[in-house]
């Protein structure tokens, strides 16, 4: 576990080129390629956490101020996935997490129960996470082990159900998004797709980059409405010239860079990408392969990052007026792409409906993140987590997406029996997605039904 550990601790820019490398091998990609492929995906990696920091950076002082100006008083601090992470994988529990994940996959791709061959260990903490709530619930370690199983065939098959809006939307091919903050996004906003289209007026509105660029002209660019939404925080943060004018920038900086760096990580994944669907067909004739990747590869996109920082003050705003709610929105807010990545995929980029969309989805959060904050405050302390002088704490992403909810209140209220419901319900729908419906390996978007 010492080395498990030690491993996960080098970070996603050194854990993925290993993982990627070797299994560039197994799939009989020239040693000089799989080298230079994994290789290239760390760098992109460490690009792409530069850019996020240059964004939580900046964004972090923002919200502070905001909350101080607004005199805004939330007993709960949200302390951001960081710390949710570090609280995940903190614990015995929590350690076991990937070699629990990458068993559970290779079992599932192995009898044809999902098509996601997950590369992305690192984000196993999302698993690790549900895991250690219920342990803490229940103080059965063997119960937070089921718990991981059946929370990671639940990502397995979100991945799989969403495969086909993510290669289309983002042009990844081959690529999904097992991931814990996102995937959960795709099935609140097929629905509220489904009720935009039929309400008159809101069906007849179109806001994506193109029509936002058509119509305002170089206003309407990516990068200067980076720039100008930077304006808008500034001076709701009450920010002097210079400073606003500072954040304008980076965030302009951030809507240009974040593409980029996505563009890099593809450069590398392609390779491995084609390898694996090759390895596949020849050992699995008609079968497709989906590499399951961090949706970090889509928040560059222009819709996401616009409607992400729209809904950094509107997040303020709703954690302030929405009864009930006990969670300071701070340390998630530069997580917001995450949480809204494959909402916007639904949307088509549609940025109306998205950050429609993604208000809807942080309000649901705000009330599982203040309903779960006593079970993260006693994980973080289970992990020996420095809770900086703070009586309770809690997670905006992964604290408060629905799946926590339904996961860790099924495991709390009715224990082995709630977490095997939810394992009932998960392999229905992956028997019905990959067994059972007529041509599993090429379905309808289903964004589109």
């Amino acid at each position: 576990m010492a080395a498990i550990q030690w491993f996960v601790s080098l970070g996603a820019s050194v854990m993925l080129p290993v993982l990627l490398f070797i299994f560039a091998l197994i799939l009989r990609i020239r040693p000089g390629k799989a080298f230079k492929a994994g290789l290239t995906v760390g760098i992109g990696f460490v690009g792409l956490n530069l850019v996020i920091n240059l964004l939580t950076t900046n964004l972090g002082p923002a919200a502070q101020a905001m909350v101080k100006n607004y005199g805004l008083n939330l007993n709960s601090i949200d302390v951001g996935w960081p710390a949710a992470s570090a609280i995940a994988y903190g614990t015995v529990l929590g350690s076991m997490a990937i070699p629990v994940g990458i068993i559970a996959n290779v079992i599932l791709l192995f009898i044809g129960l999902t098509r996601t061959l997950d590369v992305d260990v690192w984000n196993y903490w999302h698993i690790a996470f549900t895991g250690s709530l219920v342990y803490a619930v229940s103080q059965n370690f063997w119960l937070g082990i089921y718990t991981m199983v059946i929370h990671a065939a639940l990502l397995y098959l979100l991945a799989d159900l969403s495969s086909r809006t993510v290669q289309k939307y983002y042009h990844l091919p081959n690529i999904t998004f097992p991931h814990g903050s996102s995937a959960p996004g795709f099935l609140l906003a097929l629905p509220l797709n489904w009720l935009f289209d039929r309400i008159p007026g809101i069906n007849k509105i179109k806001l994506d980059p193109e029509t936002v660029q058509k119509r305002l002209g170089v206003f309407g660019d990516s990068t200067v409405m980076g720039v100008i939404i930077g304006l808008i925080i500034g001076l709701l943060a009450k920010y002097s010239i210079g400073a606003t004018l500072q954040l304008a920038v980076n965030t302009g900086a951030v809507m240009m860079l974040m593409p980029r760096m996505v563009s890099l990580l593809m450069e590398g994944l392609t390779p491995i990408s084609e390898g694996a669907n090759d390895f596949v067909q020849k050992r699995f004739p008609g079968r497709n392969l989906f590499i399951g990747m961090d949706s970090a590869l889509a928040v560059g996109q222009s819709s996401v990052l616009s409607s992400s920082l729209i809904l950094v003050p509107l997040t303020l705003l709703i954690a302030v007026i929405l009864p009930g709610n006990k969670v300071l929105p701070f340390g998630d807010l530069a997580t917001i792409p995450f949480m809204i990545a494959l909402m916007a995929a639904v949307f088509r980029g549609d940025i109306f409906r998205t950050v429609i969309g993604g208000a809807i989805d942080i309000a649901v959060s705000l009330y599982v993140a203040s309903w779960a904050a006593p079970l993260i405050t006693k994980a973080a302390i289970a992990a020996k987590f420095n809770l900086h002088g703070s009586h309770s704490i809690s997670v905006l992403s992964d604290g408060g997406v629905w799946t926590t909810w339904f996961i860790v209140g099924l495991g709390k209220v009715i224990s082995w029996a709630g977490i095997s419901i939810i394992g009932v319900i998960v392999f229905a729908g992956l028997i019905y997605f990959n067994k059972i419906r007529k041509s599993p390996d090429s379905p309808e978007d289903p964004s589109e039904s």
